[in-house]
C-alpha cells in the first residue's frame, strides 16, 4: 500500500467504538471501522450473531475489561431502540451514544418521557440497507455515498457531534441533518412508502398463473425488488412511523381511485386528461429522484445484450473501461428459457451515441 492509499484509510474516527446489535448494520460499521484500523467491540443477545459477526471480521467481543468506548453505536431492532440507547447511556457514562435506527422520533420522544438525559446521546440514520438482513449480508462500503442522516438538538455537545460524524464520514457516508419530525416524514415518502407499495404489489403475483408470471420483465422486477425485505422488522418501522406513511398512504390511494375512475370510462368528459396529468406527474417525480454523487441529473440508457456464458459480462464492463465510458449505473436481467441476458447501462447522455457506435464496432449487439 503506498502513501496515497494509507493517507486515504486513515481513520477520523476515535475508537475504540462498541456496536450493540450484530446483524446487517452494526456488523457493516464494524467491517468499515476495522477497515480503518479502528478498534471495535461487539455486543449482542445472540451469542451466535456477535459470534458470526466477530468471525466475519467486525470487531471482537466486548470483555467487562475492555476500558469505556469513545463512542457507542446502538443497532438493535427499531422496536428496542429506546431500551438500549437507555442502558447504553448507563452502562458507559463517559461515552457518547448513537444509534442507526430507521425511525428517529418514537425512540427520542420516549427517552425524553423517561427523563433520560440526553445530552450524550445523537440520533443518526444512514440510509442503507439490503433486502436481507443479518451479519453474514454485513458489508464494509455499505454506507459508502449514502446519505447518512444526524438529529442533534441545541444541547448536543460539539466534541459528541463530532465523534458521530467522523464515524459516519469514516463509512463514507453523506453527511445532513435533520429533525426527527423532518426526518420521520421524510423516510416515511421516500422509503416506507415504497415499501409498502412494493409489497402489496408483489402480492397481487400470489394468485398469478405461471405463465403470466413468465413474461415478468425488468419493470415488474424495479417495482417489487424490496418486497422481499423482512417483514417482522417492517411491522416495527411502520408501527413506529406510522402517522406520516399513513398520510402518505391514503394520498396515494386516492390517486388510485382517481386513475382507476378515468380508466373504467376513458370516454367521459376529462378522462383522458386525468390519466395523462397522473402519469405525466409521474414523469415529474422520477426527474427529482437524485443520481449519482446526489445529483438529480438524468443519465441515458443503453442496452447490450449478453450471452448467458461465463466471461461475458466481464468482458463488457473491461472493455467500457477500455473505451473510456463510465457506467454510472448497470442493471442485468436474464431472458427466460433463453441463454442471453440484458444488460442495462446507464452513462451521461453526451456519450451515449458514442458509446452504442464504439460497443458495436467491438462486437456487441444494442438495442
Amino acid at each position: 500500500m503506498n502513501e496515497t492509499e494509507r493517507q486515504s484509510l486513515a481513520a477520523r474516527s476515535r475508537g475504540p467504538v462498541h456496536v450493540i446489535g450484530a446483524g446487517l448494520l452494526g456488523a457493516s460499521v464494524g467491517l468499515g471501522l476495522r477497515e480503518r484500523g479502528v478498534e471495535v467491540t461487539l455486543e449482542d443477545q445472540s451469542p451466535t450473531t456477535v459470534a458470526l459477526a466477530a468471525d466475519y471480521g467486525a470487531g471482537r467481543v466486548r470483555t467487562a475489561e475492555d476500558p469505556q468506548p469513545a463512542l457507542v453505536v446502538v443497532a438493535t431492532p427499531p422496536d428496542v431502540i429506546a431500551d438500549a440507547v437507555e442502558r447504553a447511556l448507563a452502562a458507559y457514562p463517559e461515552s457518547v451514544v448513537t444509534d442507526v435506527a430507521s425511525v428517529k422520533l418514537a425512540p427520542y420522544a420516549e427517552l425524553l418521557r423517561r427523563g433520560v438525559d440526553l445530552t450524550r446521546y445523537v440520533g443518526s440514520h444512514p440510509m442503507a440497507g439490503r433486502e436481507r438482513g443479518g451479519a453474514i449480508m454485513a458489508r464494509a462500503d455499505l454506507f459508502v455515498g449514502r446519505p447518512w442522516v444526524i438529529c442533534r438538538d441545541g444541547d448536543t455537545p460539539a466534541e459528541a457531534l463530532a465523534l458521530v460524524e467522523a464515524v459516519a464520514l469514516d463509512l463514507g457516508g453523506v453527511l445532513t441533518e435533520m429533525t426527527p419530525e423532518e426526518h420521520d416524514r421524510a423516510v416515511g415518502l421516500v422509503s416506507h412508502l415504497p415499501q409498502v407499495v412494493s409489497s402489496l404489489l408483489a402480492a397481487r403475483l400470489v394468485p398469478a398463473p405461471e405463465q403470466s408470471l413468465g413474461l415478468a420483465g425488468a419493470g415488474l422486477r424495479d417495482t417489487t425488488r424490496i418486497a422481499s425485505s423482512d417483514p417482522a422488522l417492517w411491522m416495527q418501522i411502520l408501527g413506529a412511523n406510522r402517522v406520516p406513511v399513513v398520510e402518505f398512504l391514503d394520498a396515494f390511494a386516492s390517486d388510485v381511485t382517481d386513475f382507476a375512475d378515468a380508466l373504467r370510462d376513458p370516454e367521459q368528459q376529462g378522462a383522458r386528461r386525468r390519466i395523462a396529468d397522473l402519469l405525466a406527474a409521474g414523469n415529474g417525480g422520477v426527474s427529482r429522484i437524485p443520481g449519482k454523487h446526489g445529483s438529480s441529473e438524468r443519465f441515458a440508457s443503453i442496452q447490450v445484450l449478453v450471452d448467458d456464458t461465463p466471461g461475458q459480462l466481464a468482458r463488457l464492463l473491461t472493455e467500457l473501461g477500455e473505451l473510456g465510458i463510465n457506467m454510472e449505473d448497470l442493471r442485468l436481467e436474464h431472458s427466460p428459457g433463453a441463454q442471453i441476458g440484458f444488460a442495462e447501462i446507464a452513462v451521461l447522455p453526451e456519450v451515449a451515441e458514442r458509446a452504442v457506435a464504439d460497443l458495436v464496432e467491438r462486437g456487441w449487439r444494442t438495442l
